[in-house]
């Protein structure tokens, strides 16, 4: 009951001083003996994975006689924590192997793409590998078909290191989701699915194919779920139909929805369950979710696939509200996924919670240069003051440097960490540190105001106006501007002819007959020291040539290689003469936590040599470089069937990119991180080492 993830970005986690291990997901494969048994069996994977698992001698074990092509033909989730991780923590994967034939088999998740390498030899192994989570995506792929041969499987387990929160307190949102009164009895019988005044105050939708047709005639409204006895109690029942719908739309020919009272925002937590079954046994129904009125589609993914048994089952999860499922209302069960025959589905017990928080203006501080840590838990409270009408509130203790700060969150909540950073606000402009200075300010999920100077800093905040002032009592002065040069590296990118396009995934046929080849097949990244957080304004400038002209489009990514948002620095276009580029790149919500951006230089299909050298990445005030001024660290390419890895300037592999609190992390040398346990020639800290 889990859905795959778009994986996304690297970023900095800070650990409290009196943190532990917390185990996020585990599964000891001897507690079974089929593997129907296993919770991942539910899970999306191919087929040809599945045929090709099955638990023996208390393992999950995996033979194949032949590989597949491509090797992600056969894929799938071994372990996972749902939409249940948090960007900015380190989770670590601990596992017992062995395999007949020595060889890595490929693993994606939590935002790096690609990250790294399950190591099967042909003896036991108990290891562990690292993953900084970049988005909610808390799921594990593995990617086997390149795999010919035996190999087990003891256990799996994710943690990471973090602090035991403070107990929540959950609200219950939903009005007769035991179905124990009648839609009549609420006074609620004749509401209409897109009646906004009303339509949130009833929990439960149905729609049925051939049942309360819309005004157009060509489909079916959504409808108050019908409410039924069965096994002695009342529940909510569809009464699905045959799907004959043509294509993906069957689908939705029958459809269930969990209505929430209210919009949620991105970065929030909701706590959802259900009992479920239905009169025949449904593989995999597909869950979305949708605004205020059922049936108006936001985005593919909600609780995952759920699959239908005749009898009854439970389902508990805590869902995370990501980006893009901000402003959704529902959860929509797609029914006819799979299955395309007359079925009943039946739910009972319905929930959605949220959690009780302090509600109000509070900022918690940070002193990234000396140490000072977040302590969301005692978030300072904004005080009212009357006669100026402002909420006001000082961080840090006039006459005590060691209390000064340089960064701040400010959030409408307080009573849990995620909570609190997925309420924060925004400010828009150029902090200074001026009484006279107001800037406006927005929602901003998960954002860090990083003032210009560590001091004391006084915040005021006009709610009403949704403006703020950060007045600085005392404390360093602000950063002047710094004279920053052209990185001189001149990198140069053979890149190798590619296949025909592939197929659009909507029919569209590209280049005649398609193929394998993708826009991305040779790629380079400009790598920043540290992710970028949405709004920050950054300049980019470089020379460029290439042998052939070409059109270069550009997208935002965490690390290289792991996608965030197809929009960049724009298309860039080059020639057979040098020319000279510079773009102001804001950063966009969509690619919050990026870190690189990066170049596809295979929307051409022809060989090329592309050329590009005198690199500036600045914020736009002058105030920091994001990329050395010397040296190829910061520059990672990628042609025809290679890994992304640094660019090697003739001196051999100088560096590899980190960020700044994690200074000790470890790449092979395809610039994948791996674990500090990982056996054989790595990089870290810019040196070359051997591990044993």
């Amino acid at each position: 009951m889990k859905k795959l993830f778009t994986l996304l970005a690297l970023l900095t986690c800070f650990l409290g001083a009196n943190s532990k291990e917390i185990v996020d997901a585990e599964v000891d494969f001897s507690k079974y003996t089929d593997i129907s048994e296993v919770p991942f069996a539910s899970w999306r994977g191919s087929e040809s994975a599945f045929a090709r698992l099955s638990i023996q001698d208390g393992c999950l074990h995996f033979h194949s006689d032949e590989a597949t092509d491509p090797s992600w033909d056969c894929q799938f989730f071994p372990i996972g924590m749902g939409n249940n991780a948090e960007p900015g923590i380190v989770y670590t994967l601990h596992y017992k192997i062995k395999g007949s034939v020595a060889q890595n088999v490929s693993m994606l998740g939590f935002g790096q793409t690609p990250y790294g390498q399950f190591p099967i030899t042909t003896d036991w192994v108990e290891g562990t590998v690292d993953y900084e989570a970049t988005s909610s995506d808390g799921n594990i792929l593995m990617q086997c078909g390149d795999y010919v041969g035996d190999w087990d499987i003891a256990y799996l387990k994710i943690t990471h290191d973090g602090k035991e929160e403070r107990p929540v307190e959950w609200i219950e949102d939903l009005t007769n989701g035991d179905a124990s009164k009648s839609w009549a009895e609420m006074g609620l019988a004749d509401v209409k699915f897109n009646d906004q005044e009303n339509n949130y105050k009833i929990c439960a939708w149905s729609k049925e194919r051939l049942r309360n047709m819309n005004e157009a005639g060509d489909g079916w409204d959504p409808f108050p779920a019908d409410i039924e006895e069965v096994d002695g109690n009342r529940v909510f029942v569809c009464h699905g139909q045959p799907a004959t719908t043509e294509g993906d739309a069957s689908a939705w020919d029958n459809q269930f929805w969990i209505q929430s009272p209210q919009a949620w925002k991105a970065g929030s937590q909701v706590k959802i369950h259900f009992r479920y079954k239905a009169s025949a046994p449904v593989s995999s129904t597909d869950t979305q979710i949708h605004k205020q009125n059922p049936s108006d589609y936001l985005i593919w993914h909600a609780i995952g696939n759920i699959a239908f048994t005749t009898e009854w089952q439970e389902f508990d999860g805590i869902m995370n509200i990501d980006d893009d499922m901000a402003n959704g209302w529902s959860i929509a069960f797609n029914l006819n996924s799979v299955v395309k025959d007359a079925v009943d589905f039946y739910f009972d017990d319905l929930s959605w919670q949220h959690m009780k928080l302090d509600e109000g203006l509070f900022v918690a501080a940070a002193n990234t240069e000396t140490g000072i840590e977040y302590d969301f838990d005692n978030a300072k409270e904004f005080e009212y003051d009357e006669g100026e009408d402002l909420y006001i509130a000082t961080v840090g203790t006039q006459g005590k440097k060691d209390t000064w700060v340089n960064e701040l969150m400010i959030s409408t909540v307080r009573g849990n960490d995620r909570a609190f950073k997925s309420s924060t606000i925004k400010p828009s402009g150029e902090i200074d540190g001026s009484e006279d200075t107001w800037l406006n300010f927005v929602d901003g999920s998960n954002y860090k105001i990083k003032l210009p100077a560590a001091g004391v800093w006084t915040i005021s905040i006009d709610n009403e106006g949704k403006q703020i002032n950060f007045f600085k009592v005392e404390g360093d002065k602000n950063k002047e501007p710094l004279n920053i040069q052209p990185n001189p590296t001149v990198v140069v990118i053979n890149a190798l002819e590619r296949d025909d396009l592939a197929d659009g995934s909507d029919g569209t046929i590209n280049e005649g007959e398609g193929g394998t080849g993708q826009p991305w097949d040779n790629q380079f990244w400009i790598v920043a020291n540290r992710t970028l957080q949405a709004g920050e304004a950054t300049v980019v400038q470089f020379k460029y040539k290439s042998t052939i002209p070409a059109r270069v489009s550009t997208q935002s990514h965490a690390a290289p290689g792991a996608y965030l948002h197809w929009a960049a620095i724009g298309d860039v276009n080059f020639t057979e003469e040098w020319q000279d580029f510079e773009y102001t790149f804001t950063i966009p919500s969509e690619a919050n936590d990026m870190q690189s951006i990066a170049f596809n230089l295979s929307e051409i299909r022809d060989a090329n040599t592309y050329e590009i050298k005198d690199f500036i990445w600045k914020l736009e005030d002058n105030t920091e470089t994001l990329i050395n001024q010397t040296g190829s660290e910061n520059f990672f390419v990628k042609v025809l069937g290679e890994d992304p890895h640094v660019f090697d300037d003739g001196t051999g592999i100088s560096s590899v990119v980190t960020t700044k609190a994690v200074p000790t992390v470890t790449y092979n040398l395809a610039g994948q991180r791996v674990s500090k346990d990982y056996k054989g020639i790595v990089v870290k800290n810019g040196k070359k080492l051997v591990n044993k």
